[in-house]
């Protein structure tokens, strides 16, 4: 990260948060932090210039391509283009399939999948002209293994899962990289914003330890550094995302039966 210009949207909280913290301590020159609340940038914005490294706070409404042309435009002005994208931004809650509003459906999609998409391609040409930098996108284990009781919101963490592996055939011999970055529960203000939400996690994601935001962060940061293709957080969920790809019907069947249910 030293002496890097990092981009991370979804960055007024959450892992967002922790994550701009974290490249400013590892030595990035500035942070662009992308979200649609001004205030609680400003907040993160200040503690990425305590932790050493400039802070540029752009308010945009991430599900409006339009919105994020022009703020990425802004960015390229001021800063160039950045050697690193963090896709982090995503919203919606864990509902049954007739239980979800189409505005909400479409809602969810908007946030992460297209939120992703729009900032990318609007950062992709400068980058590949200077044939370098790391794009990374983060998403949930449902983009392996969805749960009942989640559908749109699986659904869009697929799609993030998708567009990852999609531009990493792109991207092939361009100097740019692709990290796909998938942790399990992380105590950020996710679940306070979606009540009900807990309640419906897999009885098998006890097995699994809760991370911080910063632990998740940290992880992530580490993955980008190296370039790593894929990340999964904490180590047991990785191995059962290693088993799900040798046994997916034994881990579908663990999360359906341990998961919520309509009966």
């Amino acid at each position: 990260m030293r002496d890097r210009v990092v981009v991370v949207t979804g960055a007024s909280s959450g892992i967002g948060a922790a994550t701009a913290r974290a490249v400013a301590r590892r030595g990035a020159r500035t942070v662009v932090l992308l979200a649609r609340s001004a205030g609680p940038l400003e907040v993160v914005a200040r503690e990425v210039r305590d932790a050493g490294a400039q802070a540029l706070v752009v308010p945009v409404d991430l599900t409006d391509a339009d919105a994020v042309a022009a703020a990425c435009q802004r960015v390229e002005r001021e800063l160039g283009s950045p050697d690193v994208l963090v896709n982090n931004a995503g919203a919606g809650r864990w509902l049954f399939a007739e239980e979800t509003p189409p505005v909400e459906a479409v809602q969810m999609m908007a946030a992460p999948y297209f939120a992703a998409f729009f900032t990318t391609r609007a950062f992709l040409p400068g980058m590949l002209a200077r044939r370098s930098g790391q794009l990374a996108f983060v998403t949930s284990p449902a983009a392996y293994a969805p749960w009942p009781g989640a559908t749109g919101y699986a659904a869009a963490r697929w799609a993030v899962r998708g567009l990852a592996e999609a531009l990493r055939a792109d991207l092939h011999g361009t100097g740019l990289g692709v990290t796909l970055f998938t942790a399990g529960k992380v105590s950020s203000p996710y679940f306070a914003h979606n009540p009900g939400t807990e309640e419906r996690m897999p009885g098998i994601a006890r097995l699994y330890r809760t991370l911080t935001p910063e632990q998740a962060a940290a992880a992530l940061v580490r993955a980008v550094e190296r370039r790593s293709g894929e990340v999964v957080v904490p180590g047991l969920l990785r191995w059962t995302m290693r088993f799900q790809r040798v046994w997916p019907g034994a881990v579908a069947w663990m999360v359906t039966r341990t998961g919520a249910s309509l009966r």
